[in-house]
């Protein structure tokens, strides 16, 4: 009888219904004010500016004028949604915003149907109330549609597993799409999140074979596994190697093309990625204490659950793999192969892990269902109570959490720039002035007042002289040696003054 509360508390609908409106809540909330000026936000939204305003479809440039380093594809759907929509806030934030939405409900769905309703309600909490998942959610960055897609690889290999079917063509044009979808948002990177963990699987299991032949022909299916219900994470190379293609077809355009994009995207982006030179590198060590503190109390959870489950065995490891279901195995190659392949590249920062969080989200379900090995049902009922502790501190923690920082970045003006901009850019349409920005270190100063160059201030002083420019955005830095210059010039009483980074940055508007 003392399980009987927290069994229906779990189980029922309106708490699956109030856990997903405070989790699409906190989607929509996490970055309020909205703004550019951090996370190279600017950068990603300058592509699909420059795609609407100069035709830049393929290649595109940062603010400051370097070549842009990512494929085009999530610009693309940013210039495709303003043409809908006429809000640049919508289109650059709702791609990521969607993606979330999607792989929540994905998870859930996914974890219902293999595990039951509470392990359901457990995953999909797990995504949605921790301290990644809401502020990539609206954040103007790829990691989150990054991260769909390769959830979407990584759940189908999971389907194949649990259901023991055989890959067929059509699985095989599915995987080529997904993989293609995925390096056209961000490279080759989604090698990393799943190789390693089809590798491990496929070892594990005695197929590493099938990852060393190539098929006879295109969408052919080996011989050898049509004849009984497998458990194969590998579909053949063609996906694989003809999505890489598909990538390599845009980066040797662009070698050839572009000035610069050897050097900004082949050397700097890709090569000194395993460097220690150019991208600041940390310990290896550095995402596993990141991942425990950014997905509790998930973390947590899922670390105490293997130790329980251990104990009862009497610390007998090879057991619990043994005993392992081979669609949970999978799920664990996959969370924990990303995470270690991703800890061996120098270059880390704690965004780019978060692919491996929607596993982890499966794996968790699969804990507290009690079929991580062997069914487990009454050691499942046992934790009842302790998945309801977690759930409504995952509700308090990330809600709270969340809600100080929109607090504090009211408070603070963390928008002032963005703000400047925007009334600058009003007066500017309403007074009909020729308006131009001084180059300046903010990049998403261009975006705000909706401009696609900087101008140097020889440039600025000769065009305002010649009686081309009504006005100017100037830093608080190069004003004093801007003014002197201008014939008739005044300073507006449109100014910023923003504290970032430690530094001071401030802005004025500079008129006849």
């Amino acid at each position: 009888m003392r399980l009987c509360w927290p069994e229906n508390f779990l189980q029922g609908k309106r708490s699956v219904w109030i856990t997903a409106a405070i989790t699409f809540f906190l989607f929509l909330i996490a970055n309020l004010p909205w703004q550019l000026d951090d996370y190279d936000q600017a950068k990603q939204a300058f592509t699909s500016f420059e795609m609407i305003k100069e035709g830049r479809w393929f290649y595109q440039h940062t603010p400051h004028e370097h070549v842009a380093t990512k494929p085009p594809l999530i610009g693309w759907i940013s210039a495709g949604l303003f043409s809908i929509t006429r809000s640049w806030d919508i289109a650059w934030r709702l791609p990521s915003f969607l993606a979330a939405v999607a792989m929540a409900i994905l998870l859930f769905r996914a974890a219902t149907s293999a595990y039951g309703s509470v392990a359901g309600l457990i995953a999909f909490s797990a995504f949605g109330l921790n301290l990644l998942s809401p502020r990539l959610a609206t954040l103007v960055r790829t990691d989150m549609p990054l991260a769909l897609v390769i959830f979407l690889i990584g759940l189908l290999i999971w389907e194949k597993i649990r259901r023991g079917t055989v890959w067929k063509p059509r699985d095989r044009i599915c995987l080529f799409a997904l993989l293609t979808v995925a390096m056209l948002i961000k490279g080759p990177i989604v090698y990393a999140f799943l190789l390693p963990g089809i590798v491990v699987f496929q070892w594990r299991h005695g197929r590493v074979g099938a990852l060393l032949r190539l098929p006879k022909a295109f969408g052919t299916a080996r011989r050898p596994y049509q004849s009984a219900p497998l458990q194969s994470a590998w579909s053949s190379w063609w996906p694989w190697v003809a999505s890489l293609a598909i990538f390599l077809l845009w980066a040797i355009g662009g070698i050839l093309f572009i000035p610069g994009f050897f050097h900004e995207v082949v050397v700097r982006e890709f090569a000194a990625r395993f460097a220690e030179t150019v991208h600041h590198p940390q310990p290896v060590y550095f995402y596993l204490p990141h991942l425990l503190h950014k997905f509790a109390p998930w973390s947590v959870l899922m670390i105490a659950v293997a130790i329980v489950d251990l104990h009862t065995r009497n610390w007998r490891l090879p057991s619990a793999f043994r005993e392992m279901s081979p669609e949970t195995f999978w799920l664990l190659c996959w969370g924990v192969g990303g995470l270690i392949a991703m800890s061996l590249i120098p270059s880390k920062r704690v965004d780019r892990i978060f692919p491996v969080v929607p596993p982890l989200c499966l794996l968790l379900a699969a804990q507290v269902s009690g079929t991580v090995s062997a069914p487990r049902q009454a050691v499942a009922e046992a934790w009842r109570p302790f998945l309801v502790v977690a759930l409504i501190f995952g509700i308090l923690f990330t809600g709270g959490y969340t809600i100080l920082k929109v607090v504090s970045g009211y408070r603070d003006h963390r928008d002032a720039l963005a703000v400047f901009g925007r009334k600058v850019r009003h007066e500017a349409e309403a007074r009909q002035w020729r308006c131009e920005v001084v180059s300046a270190k903010d990049e998403g100063l261009l975006l705000y007042l909706r401009k696609t160059h900087f101008i140097e201030p020889d440039r600025a002083q000769a065009e305002w002289n010649d009686g081309n420019l009504d006005a100017l955005v100037v830093s608080t830095e190069k004003a004093p040696a801007v003014m002197p210059q201008l014939q008739g010039a005044a300073v507006s009483q449109l100014k910023s003054n923003q504290a970032r980074d430690g530094r001071q940055t401030g802005y004025v508007l500079i008129t006849r």
